[in-house]
């Protein structure tokens, strides 16, 4: 069935026009937008039409101008990120990447900028800028928060100066009573050395400082970290040139100055011109009425000793020394360098706070995390409070000698040496090559008008020597021939040493450290002249003589042969025995022996012994164990090497021609 049909039925559509007529839709109100009320709209102004706001319309369109920022004192570090300057200056971080992006410069949040960047970012939003580093910052940090009561008494720190041979070690050694002056190179010493001593229950920290020419700024780097200067003058000798450059450091660091006359039990001392010769250049005796303690001792008797100890802490107790044991430790690397077995190790003395394993610190554009810390005497210390020398293992690089140690978070502190890294790498200078050239021929070529500039590569055993070296050197130049310094580094010399100064004809100077046999091995085969020292100024003589053609005989050494020690043993009568391996080559009864360790040359002087089982022989060849006995020595230690070699001496011309004579048969 059918559904029935409406009643009425709708109009028909006239045809061109619609069944229903739209309606027109309201008209809407304008949203407010919200990047407006955020002022978005202060920065990107609308461009209104003419004619078309009238009225309140036309006023509201006038848009005013930003409040200018009140100034603001910022400080900031190398390295500062773009949200710790916006947490600095307290503005979005995307408006300082905005301004960055206007000046066409694409950067994240989290990007370090250089200090100009950055200055000229802040400035941009008022600020006023100071430019700390991170040090700096913590000490200015650990500043604040202190108060009398945080603050407690420190041991003084002293360091020895005086000119070189003056008895400064030995008279170290009578106040420890340990003998340091004699495993010294040539009875000098020639890295810095911290000592702490027990003085009527109380400690007082040594600092030995070099005396001779080259090592100016070690003795400068002493008297910075120091409280009190002890300067070490001979009764018999009287003020030397390094005597005067030790007393201008001491008062440019404002170091108050006691002067101990050494060598007194010597016939021909005159304490009464030393005393005269200082008082001329500003040191006035006590006696006399001035303000400076002179002291009589002999570090060979040990007279006078306790006198000076006594007045040093007198001078120290007028000072009132104080640090806060409780802060972030901070101090400075007295020295540095590579141990073979324990990787790089640094000497530094704890100024401020407390340093324990497990630390994280930074010092120059080195990172690392305290491992382990050995005091003076080579034992392990658990903590390291205020004037403490410790070694401190677990770094990541070898620090500078001088550079400031500072104890940090890890993030903060990886931030920062990536940054300094990457600078020193950008700043790294490229290397020259050239013609392989020796010392012997030098002067010749000299006399051609061939050589222009001698290229060197330095290696030593610690940090401190390889600086010296770096700034001696260079100084030898003369109108004829430039000393230019290609590479340096601490530690035994390696192939990749050998490699470079084949590559850019250099000659290698090693300072108290021996090539390993690989690199001894390529040097042979690039004809590479690498010169061993011990002594600063055998380094500055011989580069001297061979710009001058003033060689001396040429001393030969041959290579006989190499063990590695096994085993010790003691024996009544003939000390420490080494139960050597020979690897290769020969050991000779009465030969020259070197023993070497961890690269280093500890001591050299003969065999006084060799045998095979219980028979006494001449020599012992390679693959066959044997016991050795070297000569006035008893330290021998398992891992050693004894390097045997005999001595000849000839004229450099003879040198000269034998080399020329083995060339050309090769």
């Amino acid at each position: 069935m059918l559904p029935p049909l409406p009643e009425k039925l709708p109009p028909k559509a006239e045809p061109g026009k619609p069944l229903y007529a739209r309606k027109a839709p309201p008209r809407q109100r304008p949203v407010i937008d919200k990047r407006e009320m955020e002022g978005e709209r202060k920065l990107h102004p609308t461009r209104v039409r003419q004619g078309s706001g009238r009225g309140a319309a036309a006023a509201a369109a006038v848009i005013a101008p930003p409040e200018p920022r009140p100034p603001r004192e910022v400080t900031i570090t190398e390295g500062i990120t773009i949200r710790e300057l916006a947490e600095k200056l307290d503005v979005r971080a995307k408006d300082l990447l905005k301004t960055l992006l206007d000046r066409g410069v694409f950067a994240s949040i989290n990007q370090a900028l250089d200090v100009p960047t950055a200055t000229t970012l802040a400035e941009s939003f008022n600020g006023i800028i100071s430019v700390v580093s991170l040090e700096e910052e913590m000490v200015l940090e650990v500043a604040k928060e202190e108060t009398k009561e945080s603050l407690k008494p420190r041991p003084p720190v002293v360091t020895v100066m005086g000119h070189v041979d003056h008895g400064k070690t030995s008279l170290l050694d009578a106040i420890r009573e340990a003998e340091v002056a004699a495993g010294e190179a040539g009875g000098i010493t020639q890295h810095i050395g911290a000592y702490k001593v027990l003085v009527n229950d109380r400690s007082v920290v040594f600092v030995d400082t070099p005396g001779h020419e080259a090592f100016t700024r070690m003795r400068s780097r002493g008297a910075k970290v120091t409280d009190i200067v002890v300067l070490v003058v001979a009764a018999d000798d009287g003020v030397m040139p390094q005597t005067k450059e030790a007393i201008d450091h001491a008062k440019a660091a404002n170091v108050p100055i006691v002067v101990a006359i050494n060598k007194i039990d010597k016939p021909e001392a005159q304490p009464e011109r030393v005393k005269r010769q200082l008082s001329d250049l500003g040191l006035m005796p006590a006696e006399w009425g001035g303000d400076t303690e002179f002291v009589e001792v002999s570090a060979k008797r040990k007279k006078g000793i306790d006198k000076l100890l006594e007045i040093i802490l007198l001078v120290a107790d007028l000072r009132e020394l104080k640090a806060n044991p409780d802060a972030p430790a901070s101090g400075t690397v007295l020295e540095s360098r590579v141990d073979k077995g324990r990787g790089p190790v640094a000497t530094v003395l704890v100024q401020n706070g407390t340093l324990n394993p497990g630390d994280f610190f930074i010092c120059g554009s080195v990172f690392g995390k305290v491992r382990a810390m050995f005091d003076d005497r080579g034992r392990t210390a658990k903590s390291a409070p205020p004037s403490t020398p410790v070694e401190v293992l677990g770094l990541q690089g070898v620090p500078e000698a001088g550079d400031h140690f500072q104890v940090t978070d890890e993030a903060k502190a990886r931030h920062i040496v990536e940054y300094r890294q990457s600078k020193q790498r950008d700043a790294a200078m490229a290397r020259t090559g050239g013609g392989r050239i020796t010392l012997d021929q030098l002067h010749e070529q000299l006399k051609a008008g061939e050589v222009k500039e001698l290229p060197i590569v330095i290696k030593a055993d610690v940090q401190g020597s390889v600086e010296v070296l770096s700034e001696m050197l260079p100084k030898l130049s003369t109108e004829q021939v430039k000393l230019k310094i290609i590479g340096s580094g601490v530690g035994a010399v390696t192939e990749n040493d050998v490699l470079l100064a084949s590559a850019s004809g250099a000659i290698i100077i090693a300072f108290g450290v021996r090539p390993d046999r690989k690199a001894a091995d390529v040097a042979q085969q690039e004809h590479v002249d690498i010169r061993t020292h011990n002594i600063i100024y055998e380094v500055s003589d011989e580069i001297k003589k061979a710009m001058e053609g003033l060689l001396e005989p040429v001393v030969t050494e041959t290579h006989l042969g190499r063990a590695e020690v096994r085993n010790t043993f003691r024996v009544k009568g003939a000390g420490t025995v080494a139960g050597c391996y020979v690897v290769d080559g020969i050991l000779k009864r009465d030969a020259q022996v070197r023993v070497v360790r961890d690269g280093a040359v500890i001591y050299t002087s003969k065999l006084s012994s060799l045998k095979r089982f219980k028979d006494d022989v001449n020599e012992v060849r390679t693959g066959f164990e044997c016991g050795a006995g070297v000569a006035n020595f008893n330290d021998v230690k398992v891992g050693d090497v004894l390097e045997c070699f005999s001595v000849t001496k000839m004229s450099a011309a003879e040198a000269a021609g034998q080399a020329s004579a083995t060339s050309g048969k090769k």
